[in-house]
This record gives structure tokens, sequence and C-alpha cells, in this order.
């Protein structure tokens, strides 16, 4: 195993999130999002089991974000903005960060609301 080429790959994997996080809001919202889930796994008593489901919904997420990223900027390069094709494809992409986060927070919702609602009544 080369050293420095693992490193310089984690580096470049590193500078990857930071140019998501500095450019795509809706990763900057997801990852918000994600650190209320987090708190919300330290408050409440919740089985292990969920926990392990809401960290790989987490980690779900934020990956098709980042995959989607990739895509738009791919896309971005290799076809003019004025394309519709383009416009398809990255309206397709939405779409799929779109219904995962909606599953996501349904699946939260049936974990987390059963604790709210033992605190509010």
């Amino acid at each position: 195993m080369k050293i420095r080429l693992l490193i310089k790959g984690f580096k470049n994997a590193i500078h990857g999130l930071v140019y998501v996080f500095k450019n795509e809001q809706n990763f900057r919202i997801q990852i918000f999002v994600a650190f209320i889930v987090v708190m919300g796994m330290i408050i409440f008593p919740i089985g292990d089991y969920e926990r392990i489901a809401l960290i790989l919904l987490i980690l779900l997420i934020l990956i098709l974000e980042l995959i989607n990223s990739a895509i738009e900027l791919f896309v971005d390069v290799t076809k003019p903005r004025l394309h519709h094709k383009v416009k398809l494809i990255k309206d397709i992409m939405a779409a799929t960060v779109f219904v995962a986060s909606t599953g996501a927070f349904i699946v939260g919702l049936l974990i987390f609301l059963p604790h709210i609602f033992k605190i509010i009544w």
C-alpha cells in the first residue's frame, strides 16, 4: 500500500466534501437536518436498530446529494446548460434525492413521534 496515494485520496475526498458544502445549499440543509436527527437520537431513548436505520438514512441522503452534485457538474461540462436533456437529467437527480428524503422523513416521524407524544401528553 502506498501511503502517499492514500493520503492524496483522502485529501481529494475532503476537497470534494468542502466544495459541495460551500456550493450546494441543499447539502448544507441536509447536514443541519442530520445534526437535528443525531440530537434526537441522543435525547430520546430509541433502540439500537432505530439508531442504525437513522444513521443509514442520513448517509443515504448525503451520498445521493453528493452524486446529484457530481452529475450536475458533469452534464454542465459536457452539454450546454440550455440543452433540454440537461434540465431533465438535473430534474431526475433532484427527484431521486427528494424521494429518498421524503422516505427518510417518514421513517424519522415513525421513530420519533411516539417519544415526542410522550413528552407532550
